[in-house]
């Protein structure tokens, strides 16, 4: 039997597909999404959940007994700013697994990697399950699991982008690197994207522009779920050698020769 379980923060997990609650049409098409996509995971933009009394909010729609939510930092430019949303969303109830973004840049949305590295080794010091977005640097993510990472979210691509995984020679490295999970974050755009992470052996994958910005939403949620599972179940079975030649799929040693 394959194993099929992620564990982030000492927590076990059927899914390895993680989704994000923005840029539905709707908060019911959102809840019915992220059913359809099978994710245990949620990921909620801190600075964008409205506050009790302050109106509908998504959290609304999202079982806290069904979902794990995972608060992120979202639109944070420093890691002091970072920090300190992950304490608020600590403080408001939302536990202390948290996904940590610190953007370098407004227009490519790349993440500050200085910003990044000093604000995974405070929050991780401060009992955080951190689970940093960085670039597709081996190097960087070798870094920040020594700084306290539980698991490094390199790009596929840019956010919101739908390029796919551009540079898959990077993601290797980046899992010869770290013992931690791998989980590809940003730039999947449909679901071979997201079973081509799976077969590189990515632990998960985090998508939110994907599902939210297609045009069915619903469906595209069921596809990502079974192309996470496929590329998971592909990457365990071993795929074969690539090769210049074509070789033949049935042998032809030991069958005899015709003669006129």
């Amino acid at each position: 039997m394959y194993e099929t379980s992620l564990w982030l923060g000492g927590k076990e997990f059927k899914s390895r597909l993680i989704v994000g609650t923005g840029k539905y049409p709707s908060f019911e098409n959102m809840r019915e999404a992220i059913e359809a996509s099978g994710a245990e995971i949620v990921t909620v933009a801190v600075r964008r959940v409205s506050l009790p009394g302050q109106g509908e909010s998504l959290l609304d729609y999202l079982d806290p007994k069904k979902y794990t939510l995972l608060p992120n930092t979202a639109g944070c430019y420093t890691a002091d700013e970072a920090v300190r949303t992950c304490y608020l969303a600590r403080e408001a109830g939302l536990g202390g697994l948290v996904k940590l973004e610190v953007i370098g840049d407004s227009r490519t949305l790349f993440p500050d990697v200085i910003g990044l590295l000093e604000a995974t080794q405070t929050l991780a010091r401060e009992g955080f399950t951190v689970l940093p977005y960085t670039n597709d640097d081996p190097v960087m993510a070798r870094k920040l699991q020594d700084a306290g990472a539980a698991a490094v979210m390199p790009l596929g691509a840019p956010i919101g982008s739908g390029l796919g995984i551009r540079n898959p020679y990077n993601i290797k490295l980046i899992l010869e690197a770290v013992s931690v999970p791998v989980i590809v974050d940003a730039g999947v755009g449909t679901a071979s994207d997201a079973a081509i992470a799976m077969e590189l052996g990515c632990d998960g994958v985090l998508m939110n522009t994907a599902i939210a910005g297609s045009k069915d939403p619903v469906a595209m949620a069921t596809a990502m779920k079974l192309a996470v599972e496929a590329g998971r179940l592909a990457f365990r079975a071993g795929r074969i050698q690539k090769k210049l030649y074509a070789t033949a799929s049935s042998p032809i040693e030991g069958i005899p020769e015709w003669t006129s």
